[in-house]
């Protein structure tokens, strides 16, 4: 039976550029950081003690499905949303929505990286 979600991808422009937003804006930490056959780099993030992974990948020119850019369907989680919106924005982060609370209960912001991706903040692990 499937246990855990271990991997999930994001495609960027430029997986050195990728780095600096992910580890030194976002603070994930690095889990796999190599060479790839074909002269690229792959590199594996989490938050700190999370298991699962995101990978920064660069789409490969023959398959134009693999778009950048939009909403990823990533959701971090956070215990103070407000704490972590005004660090995250002081260190350079684009936030495209604050902090506010949904019909639905929770409180959620919405940020970009560098590439135009989009991913949801919300409070809470429920």
């Amino acid at each position: 039976m499937i246990k855990r979600i271990k991997l999930t991808g994001v495609f960027v422009n430029d997986v050195d550029g990728a780095y600096d937003f992910y580890v030194n804006k976002l603070g994930l930490e690095i889990k796999d950081d190599q060479p790839t056959a074909d002269g690229g780099r792959w590199l594996e993030l989490a938050p700190p003690g999370a298991e699962t992974r995101l990978a920064v990948i660069v789409p490969q020119p023959e398959k134009p499905y693999l778009a950048l850019g939009g909403f990823t369907h990533i959701v971090f989680s956070t215990d103070d949303i407000q704490a972590t919106y005004e660090a995250l924005s002081a260190r350079g982060v684009r936030f495209i929505e604050q902090p506010a609370r949904q019909i639905w209960g929770a409180v959620q912001a919405q940020f970009a990286d560098p590439d135009g991706n989009i991913f949801l903040l919300v409070e809470g692990d429920d």
